[in-house]
């Protein structure tokens, strides 16, 4: 059963996602989409792992900025698909937009990547904890990119939100399920 973690930034939605795959498994893959281009990125990465370190807990993690639906198709492909969480979703679009900027058809690849995207969450076997930022609820970005990383974001959390079994939003560290396994449109 796949699971999006959203909220604000420093909301503690990571916290509650990495609890979550914690309290139901004995280990996970953590894969991380952010990409350390300067020294206070590579700070916060490192800080991020440390506290990851637990004696009875064993993460794997895979760093991957942009192969996001490689890597679970890979994943999914084991033996057992092992229990993954995958943060952060709004950074993995940022790297997908860098990467697409330069291209005619910029949003159509940007749009089959989100798509291919959400096809593999939703055939994911085994548990998978996605966490994402809730980046609409702020004024309207000034510059073009922005804008596009603004829409290209909501369309990213509705889409894979559409496919979880669970949508939880942390706010003050506090989760509140917003989809339950019931739910169904």
């Amino acid at each position: 059963m796949s699971i999006l973690v959203t909220g604000g930034a420093r909301s503690g939605k990571s916290s509650f996602a990495e609890r979550w795959i914690m309290a139901n498994t004995d280990q996970a893959v953590y894969v991380a989409t952010a990409q350390a281009f300067d020294q206070e990125m590579k700070d916060r990465i490192a800080l991020h792992k440390h506290q990851r370190d637990h004696a009875d807990f064993t993460w794997r993690t895979v760093e991957e900025p942009v192969g996001l639906s490689e890597l679970l198709r890979s994943l999914r492909s084991e033996a057992e698909a092992p229990a993954v969480l995958v943060d952060c979703l709004t950074l993995w679009l940022s790297n997908v937009i860098l990467a697409a900027e330069e291209q005619e058809d910029m949003e159509q690849s940007i749009r089959a990547a989100i798509d291919e995207l959400v096809a593999e969450v939703k055939e994911y076997p085994g548990p998978l904890v996605l966490v994402t930022n809730e980046v609409g609820d702020g004024i309207v970005p000034e510059y073009p990119l922005g804008r596009l990383f603004r829409d290209y974001a909501g369309i990213l959390n509705q889409s894979v939100a559409r496919v979880c079994g669970q949508v939880f939003l942390v706010t003050v560290g506090i989760p509140i399920e917003l989809k339950s396994r019931e739910y169904r449109l």
